[in-house]
């Protein structure tokens, strides 16, 4: 088959700075800038130059002088000609553009960005949902006829005013939905008025580590854990400790040993990721610690919708009578991740200063998905869509619990799925951890190991590894794939 042509640019050439001089031929000076140009990568290989009539007009020389500056461009492969669109620069040129310069130094980055390069995000996973991906909720199930339908009417009726800059709190309208839904759906009474619209649970950490900690103060955090926890709070300065986790969640007593700690981060609904629900008991022994040590608490709801089994217990901001805990909370696990909204329900004293610190550095989130999320809650489509998102996603962890003890895969054994959109099995050993992990991926299963959610003993004090495991999200893909990935695993894992 040919190779595919690429797409043209729709920025057209720029002649800016092609400067001519009498003394020298002006056919090799016409050659010599576009060829620099080309070898700098200045001209996109995307860009149609223009034609020769063209820029002999442009720079105001014969035609015949920029003939012959292209004919030599054409002749060393530099550009070359598509019948019936026009010359464009070839791709072989382009790629011998830029080289590095081994007399550059290396840049003189801030500590910030030194603390970032130790702290490289993974890149996104690529293509379509599989088992057993994490962090996606059923994407299938969004309604985006709806979604389009909402956008629409935003930019055919929206007034002016709402497109111009904001509150940095977020969309008045969205506040007040979600302080509605909050009421309803979380038990948790709040004003619109304290919370603050953010773009996800990772900007909302960083936001909040920003206003309560000074560079160097300590910051507890559950270990293992969730790992875009840790390195928000590591970027605004923060040094990190661990805190244990056992079948109650948070081994609230360890606290006692990091007197200096001014915050602690936790998911009491649902832990990210061994799955286990913070008790009543360790949620009072929490908030005594915050009340007595003058602390602050980030209670991170990020899958709160999907519980299915048993009363979920109070939430820690419902219990909170001292002001000491800040509400997470995001729309990525009920909507889609691509939309990065999220939400902090602070207490009365920090709502301004949050909003003051998000307008001075990020102003604020986008003002049509705002408004469009507050129009999908107003006409009732959220409640909804939650509703069929729990009644699918509690089909998925049936069949995956279902099929699992059916053909128990490697013999590991999968606990109960109270809660949330993956699951997390223990295992004996690490290297039974990666044996399991290789087959599953060599057999086109994703699987994420126990391993990568503890946090690396160099960066968090009292961070010891003593447990393997396997981490499965269910909720992206439905039952047929899941029942198709189980049966993959027992093959895979026979011999493993």
């Amino acid at each position: 088959m040919p190779a595919s042509v690429p797409a043209a640019s729709p920025f057209p050439f720029d002649p800016t700075g092609l400067r001519l001089n009498a003394g020298k031929g002006l056919a090799i000076q016409v050659y010599e800038a576009l060829r620099d140009r080309i070898l700098s990568g200045s001209i996109d290989p995307r860009v149609k130059l223009p034609t020769t009539r063209e820029l002999a007009l442009a720079l105001q020389i014969s035609r015949t002088t920029v003939v012959r500056a292209y004919d030599q461009l054409y002749a060393e492969g530099y550009i070359s000609a598509r019948v019936g669109d026009g010359t464009y620069v070839s791709a072989p040129a382009s790629a011998l553009t830029r080289q590095a310069n081994p007399a550059s130094s290396a840049p003189q980055l801030s500590q910030l960005a030194q603390r970032l390069e130790q702290r490289r995000a993974p890149p996104a996973p690529s293509g379509a949902p599989c088992a057993f991906r994490l962090g996606l909720p059923p994407l299938d199930l969004f309604p985006s006829a709806i979604w389009s339908r909402l956008h629409a009417d935003f930019w055919r009726h929206t007034p002016e005013h709402r497109i111009g800059y904001s509150d940095p709190a977020g969309d008045l309208q969205l506040r007040s939905m979600l302080a509605g839904y909050l009421r309803h759906a979380r038990g948790l009474v709040c004003d619109p008025e304290h919370i603050i619209i953010t773009a996800g649970t990772q900007q909302a950490i960083f936001t909040c580590a920003q206003l309560l900690l000074n560079p160097g103060e300590l910051a507890a955090i559950e270990n293992p854990g969730y790992q875009r926890a840790g390195a928000a709070l590591a970027l605004a300065g923060a040094r990190l400790c661990g805190i244990a986790v056992d079948a109650e969640g948070l081994v609230t007593e360890q606290l006692k040993a990091h007197s200096a700690a001014r915050l602690v981060y936790v998911t009491p609904s649902n832990q990210y990721p061994t799955g286990v629900t913070l008790s009543l008991a360790r949620r009072l022994e929490l908030l005594a610690w915050a009340e007595h040590s003058g602390g602050y608490i980030l209670e991170d709801d990020y899958d709160g919708e999907y519980r299915y089994s048993g009363t979920p217990l109070a939430l820690l901001t419902s219990l909170d009578r001292a002001g000491r805990v800040l509400y997470m909370g995001t729309f990525s696990k009920i909507a889609f991740p691509g939309l990065r909204l999220g939400y902090i329900v602070a207490p009365p004293a920090l709502a301004a200063p949050l909003a003051n610190l998000r307008g001075q550095y990020d102003r604020h989130s986008s003002c049509a998905e705002q408004a469009v999320m507050a129009e999908f809650i107003t006409q009732g489509h959220f409640h909804r869509h939650v509703r069929r998102m729990r009644r699918a996603s509690r089909a998925r962890r049936d069949t995956l619990l279902g099929e699992w003890e059916r053909l128990r895969p490697g013999g590991v054994v999968l606990p109960d799925i109270a809660a949330g959109l993956h699951c997390c099995a223990s295992l004996e050993s690490p290297q039974r951890e990666q044996q399991l992990i290789a087959a599953a991926q060599a057999a086109g299963v994703e699987i994420t190991g126990l391993s990568r959610f503890w946090f690396d003993h160099n960066e968090v004090a009292g961070s010891v590894a003593d447990s393997s495991g396997l981490v499965m999200g269910f909720g992206s893909i439905d039952e047929a794939a899941i029942a198709r990935a189980v049966k993959t695993l027992q093959q895979a894992w026979r011999h493993v």
